[in-house]
């Protein structure tokens, strides 16, 4: 399975999902005159069952839940499956219910993005 690759702008804190990556030397997105940063995945030292996503089957389904507030200043702003063939993505603001329910695909990566600790994942067994 293909892992997702985003890159943020140190300054800025633009976001950007990298369908395919430059393998020149010294090449790569800018943002703000300056090269963006790739986002590793569970690499913040937070709390990893409040942002590393569960899911439960259901025969062809799958219901996903992120144990985290959705306040102004902090919240899960997306849920991102990423199987073999498609991916599908659910935008959140504060407030929303941190949950989607998507076709169940064994090995797909279950992605969230927390406002304040960044990309969280989870590979579905």
């Amino acid at each position: 399975m293909k892992e997702l690759v985003l890159k943020r702008c140190l300054k800025c804190n633009a976001l950007v999902k990298v369908l395919k990556d430059c393998d020149c030397d010294d090449c790569g997105i800018i943002c703000c005159k300056e090269p963006m940063k790739e986002v590793k995945a569970n690499s913040v030292d937070a709390s990893f069952e409040k942002h590393v996503p569960t899911y439960e089957i259901d025969g062809d389904t799958m219901h996903i839940k992120v144990n985290h507030v959705m306040e102004e200043d902090h919240y899960i702003e997306w849920i991102l499956v990423q199987g073999e063939r498609e991916s599908r993505e659910l935008t959140l603001k504060p407030g929303d219910t941190p949950e989607m329910t998507v076709p169940y695909e064994k090995g797909a990566i279950i992605y969230t993005y927390c406002n304040k600790h960044g990309l969280w994942k989870v590979v579905v067994e």
